[in-house]
C-alpha cells in the first residue's frame, strides 16, 4: 500500500502527473489543484490513494493530506466514483468544499463537470451528517468559548469554521490545537478554515 510517492515530475497531462521515482514512472490521476501545485522537472511529494478493480489498478495523487482526505470521503458516498471525486476537487479546495457542504451550497458542487444536482445533494446530506454526529456528542458545543455580545460575528465565523473542519474529518482536539495558533480576529469562516489548515500543515 502506498502512502506517498516522492520524485521528479517527468510529465504532466490532462488530469495526470507522471512521477519518476528512482527510474520508475508512476502515473497519478490528479485534480487540477494538485496539477497546478507541481512543475515538470521539479521534485514533488504526492499523497497517494489506490483504486483497485478487476480490470484496472489506478493511483490518485494529492498535493496535500487534506485533499486526499476529501477524496476518500467523497468516494465513500454512493454514486461518487474516483473520477467524480477528482472533478469536484478540481473545482473546490478542501476548505471551499467543506464550506459548500456546511452551507448546503449545491451549486458549487454542480459546477464540477459531470456532477449533477442529485449527487451534489447526496454529498451535502451525507457529509453534513458528520457534523450532526459531532454535535450530538457534545464535542462541538464544548469547543466554543463563552461569547460576549461584541464577539458574536467572530464566534459565528469560528463556529462555521469548526463545522467545516469537522466535515473534512478532523477531530475536535486537532481543530482546537490548530485554532490556538491562529489569530482569528477579523477573519470570516473561509479565511479561518484556510488559516487552520495551514497551521495543521506546519505541525
Amino acid at each position: 500500500m502506498f502512502y506517498h510517492l516522492e520524485g521528479i515530475v517527468s510529465d504532466i497531462d490532462l488530469n495526470l502527473i507522471v512521477l519518476d521515482c528512482a527510474g520508475i514512472g508512476f502515473a497519478l490521476n490528479a485534480s487540477m489543484n494538485t496539477i497546478a501545485a507541481v512543475q515538470t522537472g521539479e521534485r514533488a511529494k504526492l499523497y497517494v490513494s489506490e483504486s483497485i478493480r478487476e480490470d484496472a489498478y489506478d493511483l490518485y495523487g494529492f498535493a496535500s493530506k487534506e485533499e486526499k482526505r476529501c477524496y476518500e470521503m467523497l468516494i465513500g458516498i454512493s454514486g461518487v466514483g474516483p473520477k467524480a471525486a477528482i472533478s469536484i476537487l478540481s473545482s473546490n479546495t478542501p476548505g471551499t468544499l467543506a464550506l459548500a457542504v456546511l452551507n448546503g451550497d449545491v451549486k458549487s458542487l454542480t459546477a464540477a463537470p459531470g456532477i449533477g444536482k442529485k449527487i451534489a445533494q447526496r454529498i451535502v446530506l451525507e457529509l453534513k451528517d458528520k457534523i450532526s454526529k459531532e454535535s450530538a456528542s457534545g464535542a462541538f458545543d464544548a469547543a466554543m468559548p463563552a461569547a460576549a455580545p461584541v464577539q458574536a460575528v467572530e464566534n459565528t465565523a469560528q463556529s462555521d469554521a469548526i463545522a467545516a473542519l469537522l466535515v473534512l474529518g478532523y477531530s475536535m482536539p486537532e481543530i482546537n490545537g490548530a485554532l490556538q495558533k491562529v489569530n482569528a480576529e477579523g477573519m470570516d469562516a473561509e479565511q479561518l478554515v484556510k488559516a487552520v489548515l495551514r497551521a495543521m500543515m506546519q505541525r
